[in-house]
């Protein structure tokens, strides 16, 4: 077993998002992304086959998606999709996000 908070272990940068990387293994990643307000994870996609969840653990925002699609996210709301799909995300309020990716990229 593996225990880590990640309240402790990763903060919120001024210039750029912070990213932690919590876990990797051959069946799936699991990534935490900080965002200050207005910082954003632009529109993008991987040309491979998996899936991507994204988990709201605190602040507001918005999930974003293809020709200007967007979604609010809020603490405890989940999107997933094919990893193929575009995605990104853009932050209201401060925004702690938790990613898994399966298989891992």
């Amino acid at each position: 077993m593996k225990r880590l908070n990640l309240y402790e272990a990763n903060d919120f940068a001024e210039k750029t998002f912070k990213k932690l990387l919590v876990h990797d293994s051959p069946y799936f990643k699991i990534i935490n992304f900080n965002f200050r307000a207005g910082q954003e994870l632009p529109v993008h996609s991987h040309d491979i086959d998996g899936q991507v969840s994204l988990v709201v653990l605190e602040g507001e925002g918005e999930f974003l998606g293809q020709d200007n699609q967007s979604l609010p996210a809020r603490a405890g709301d989940v999107l997933i999709s094919e990893i193929a799909e575009p995605h990104g995300v853009r932050a209201k309020t401060d925004l702690r996000l938790l990613v898994t990716i399966a298989p891992p990229i």
